[in-house]
């Protein structure tokens, strides 16, 4: 019997050591895709949030706490990522979730995110007309993005005809139809925009490089603007090389081409066209050169790049970490609330602060492709442009705004019937 009580209480002891061990660590979730044909832009990202994560335990951790990743891969598979998303929640116990690249997948995780009451810091620009309690995006929305990019191509280069490229999904449809409605607005017809979709990992550009080029001839100044997303991007530009179309012909505008996705193919023909992002490596502040050299010395390649997506993970992460101190917990609700209004410093030189519509502040930039793979800033907005969750330019969204403070409290509050309508989001 005392053998027995002994082996209870050393059991017991073992049990309770191990959930203090457990109790020792905040878990944070790691959701990108590792294979498939998101993995050329997601891979880097979950490298990202594990430097971070490195980063941050060295300096004591947070509360006291060690941070331990958790890494899934939901495999470029949509419906997986929403599978992956309630395991982390409900199996792994995470805090906080970093993840997804694409809308698809971001919209297959919200539902989950939303019911079991999780916290996402999505980094990839997007298409709007979103505000979820559970999320916060510290990607560009349109009016930081694509809005300031068809500007630029309009008033600077001219340009009069429109190709609107995009792969077939919910962020270049959405984005589209947005930059649809605003040219119109500006006075461009019907029929010069020109509107193509294309999908996932699509390879064969020959035709459609070929309409590109043929409708490029009317005789009026003609730019395309890319919502290509993936591995489909080398095809894509290999073509315009191979068909002869420079930038001073056809200049290319993309919002999802990066350093990373350049530094896998010859960029000596893609020279002279354009991105538009909220940072590139090529920004000069000493923040984005001690960033630099922490990720090659990390990820022991000095030729490895960085991107805007990896600057926009770099400020969710340093946001989320500034507001679980602030509240003194990592409990979901009490963050969310710390968050908001809190500022870190981003990688160009200012500051992005987290806004009430759980979007942040972020510099717009332009940059031209070079021949080493890295941008040129050729255009950037004077300060920080203010992300706006529902665009100005949609009849349906143009009187909606999202702010998650009191009294409003809502991510769809209609300025007109004063009501919140739909879901969240």
């Amino acid at each position: 019997m005392k053998k027995l009580l002994t082996k209870a209480v050393i059991t017991s002891a073992l049990l309770g050591g191990m959930l203090l061990n457990a109790a020792d660590t905040i878990k944070v979730g790691v959701l990108h895709s590792l294979s498939g044909t998101m993995a050329i832009s997601e891979t880097t990202l979950k490298d990202t949030v594990l430097m971070l994560i490195d980063e941050q335990n060295k300096k004591g951790g947070v509360l006291g706490k060690k941070l331990e990743p958790v890494v899934v891969d939901p495999a470029s598979n949509w419906p997986l990522f929403a599978e992956k998303m309630r395991g982390l929640l409900t199996q792994d116990k995470v805090d906080v979730t970093f993840g997804c690249w694409t809308s698809v997948s971001r919209k297959s995780v919200l539902p989950v995110v939303e019911e079991l009451n999780g916290l996402l810091f999505y980094p990839v620009q997007y298409e709007g007309e979103e505000s979820s309690k559970n999320v916060f995006y510290t990607g560009a929305s349109p009016n930081q993005q694509a809005i300031p990019a068809v500007d630029y191509l309009m008033n600077e280069i001219g340009v009069k005809r429109w190709v609107l490229a995009g792969t077939d999904y919910v962020y270049p449809r959405t984005t589209n139809k947005i930059l649809e409605s605003y040219l119109k607005a500006k006075g461009v017809k019907s029929e010069d925009i020109m509107i193509n979709y294309t999908p996932f990992g699509h390879s064969d550009w020959q035709s459609i490089v070929s309409d590109i080029k043929k409708f490029g001839s009317a005789g009026a100044k003609t730019a395309v603007v890319s919502t290509i997303n993936g591995d489909a991007n080398v095809p894509f530009y290999k073509e315009l090389g191979n068909q002869g179309i420079s930038a001073e012909d056809i200049p290319v505008v993309a919002f999802s081409v990066g350093e990373e996705e350049l530094s896998g193919i010859d960029t000596k023909p893609l020279v002279g066209h354009l991105a538009a992002w909220n940072y590139f490596q090529s920004a000069e502040s000493d923040v984005n050169e001690k960033f630099i050299s922490a990720w090659k010395k990390f990820i022991k390649n000095d030729k490895r790049v960085t991107n805007d997506p990896m600057e926009a993970t770099y400020i969710g992460f340093n946001l989320w970490v500034k507001a679980v101190e602030k509240a003194g917990t990592t409990d979901v609700d009490a963050v969310s609330k710390a968050i908001i209004g809190l500022s870190v410093p981003n990688l160009t030189g200012g500051t992005a602060t987290m806004l009430k519509n759980h979007h942040i502040t972020k510099p717009v930039l332009i940059g031209e492709i070079q021949e080493d793979g890295q941008f040129e800033t050729v255009w950037q907005t004077k300060g920080e442009v203010a992300g706006d969750a529902w665009s100005d330019f949609l009849p349906s969204s143009k009187d909606v705004i999202s702010d998650w403070t009191a009294p409003v409290n809502c991510g769809n509050y209609n300025t007109v019937t004063k009501k919140c309508s739909g879901q969240n989001y």
